[in-house]
């Protein structure tokens, strides 16, 4: 998704969802040092049992469309997580993805920044 439009020409996150191929699509929407925006479509994905996300970075995410629970080791229960509903996850916040909708993509809006290593690039 990266180029496409070329500058100054509107594009709409919810628009040119790729086909479902029961992978999980990360899409860069831009890439600067110590930032990175992407968005994720989820068409029904969940994270492996026992895995969980320890990123050396922040991540802010928003739910565009579609349905997603978040599990955080240290919060009791899990988050669900509809359109307009985002989460600021903190770097080495574990985390995973317990559900997202099988009927229908769940598009995602990620926003990855504040590493904790400064000279790590985005």
């Amino acid at each position: 998704m990266g180029d496409r439009g070329g500058a100054g020409v509107p594009r709409n996150l919810l628009n040119d969802l790729p086909e479902p191929t029961g992978e999980e699509i990360f899409d860069d929407l831009l890439r600067l040092p110590g930032l990175r925006i992407e968005r994720i479509v989820s068409p029904g994905q969940v994270s492996p049992p026992g895995f969980w996300y320890d990123q050396p970075e922040r991540e802010w995410v928003l739910v565009l469309a579609g349905a997603a629970v978040l599990r955080f080791e240290d919060e009791p229960e899990p988050r669900a997580l509809g359109p307009g509903d985002f989460a600021d996850i903190a770097a080495h916040r574990r985390h995973r993805v317990e559900w997202t909708d099988p009927d229908r993509a769940t598009v995602w809006l990620a926003v990855h920044y504040g590493s904790d290593r400064p000279d790590r690039p985005a």
